[in-house]
């Protein structure tokens, strides 16, 4: 192969390996969303008529352990809370891999792809000066 034939074997090859980054990113948001959903319904299941003190079933991989209603609860707060700050993480990750591949296409950047929302401090305070 010439020289001309590689540069574009490897540019392609970049780009391809950048959008796969991309696509898997975009998957495992997708995989931890839909656990966190399913966490989200077994906090809602636990809010039924027993009490804190009574147990339930908890399955860890292929076995099922009795655990307090009030433990399996912080439980799956506690993972909520990883799955949350993972979730970020990758998000914010997407937008550095978004930003890479448009500059390897050659493309202008996002704008405004890099925005992120107010913290409930952040409108706290807004609202606070917006009723002056």
């Amino acid at each position: 192969m010439d020289a001309v034939s590689q540069r574009v074997m490897k540019y392609l090859t970049e780009v391809e390996e950048g959008a796969e980054d991309i696509l898997t990113a975009k998957q495992q948001i997708v995989d931890l969303d839909t656990r966190r959903n399913r966490n989200r319904e077994a906090l809602n299941a636990l809010k039924t008529g027993m009490s804190d003190s009574e147990k339930v079933k908890v399955c860890f991989g292929n076995m099922f352990i009795k655990f307090p209603k009030s433990m399996t609860r912080q439980m799956i707060q506690r993972d909520q809370e990883q799955l949350e700050k993972e979730i970020n993480n990758i998000r914010e990750g997407l937008k550095a891999k978004v930003s890479c591949l448009n500059e390897m296409q050659g493309q202008p950047e996002l704008r405004g792809y890099n925005l992120s929302p107010l913290s409930s401090d952040e409108i706290k305070a807004m609202n606070i000066l917006l009723k002056r």
